[in-house]
């Protein structure tokens, strides 16, 4: 059973990618083995489980809100009423970072340092699981392709037989005609 399974998938191999089954990569091997054996392509169980850490769910959020509209607007309008309170405040008590607002400085500097890094780490992950899903659909891919191509085989084999048996069918008219022609010359000279 093994031999003719491995014959299965050197013939497919040498027939959709002319080489030897040994000669493919991983992937490609995976591919004829799912022809092989007619099995669907499943999508990786990596793909559909969050196996993310509580510090890794953090790094997506934080890239979610910090990359979106309601946070730059929102940003805006603290930082703009920062600035507006210390300088309609000026002089007074209240005033807590006078122009030209040190410690508002300082913050943002602290928040780039801390946020950047966080963002980074989201869309190193993010990349990652690009590449998984990128791998996934290149096997959906080229294990269509390589069944297009067996239906092409298939229907080009099924064409053939039928024109052979057309052209047989057309000589046996062919002859059967030819001897009703004979019979009627004979008929018409005997």
């Amino acid at each position: 059973m093994a031999d003719s399974q491995n014959g299965k998938h050197q013939q497919l191999a040498q027939e959709l990618l002319n080489c030897s089954y040994e000669a493919l990569t991983p992937v490609q091997r995976s591919v004829i083995d799912l022809i092989a054996t007619e099995a669907p392509t499943v999508i990786d169980p990596k793909l559909k489980v969050d196996d993310r850490t509580f510090g890794a769910r953090l790094a997506d959020r934080v890239a979610a809100v910090g990359g979106s509209w309601a946070f730059i607007v929102s940003f805006g309008l603290i930082l703009t009423a920062w600035m507006g309170w210390n300088e309609l405040t000026r002089g007074g008590r209240l005033a807590f970072d006078p122009y030209p607002f040190i410690f508002l400085n300082l913050m943002l500097s602290m928040l780039a340092a801390i946020q950047a890094p966080v963002i980074m780490m989201s869309q190193n992950r993010a990349a990652a699981r690009d590449r998984e899903a990128a791998e996934h659909d290149y096997v959906v891919n080229l294990r269509a392709e390589l069944e297009i191509m067996l239906l092409h085989d298939k229907i080009d084999a099924v064409r053939e037989r039928e024109l052979v048996e057309l052209l047989k069918r057309q000589g046996e008219a062919l002859e059967i005609l030819k001897a009703q022609v004979a019979r009627l010359g004979e008929a018409k000279g005997g």
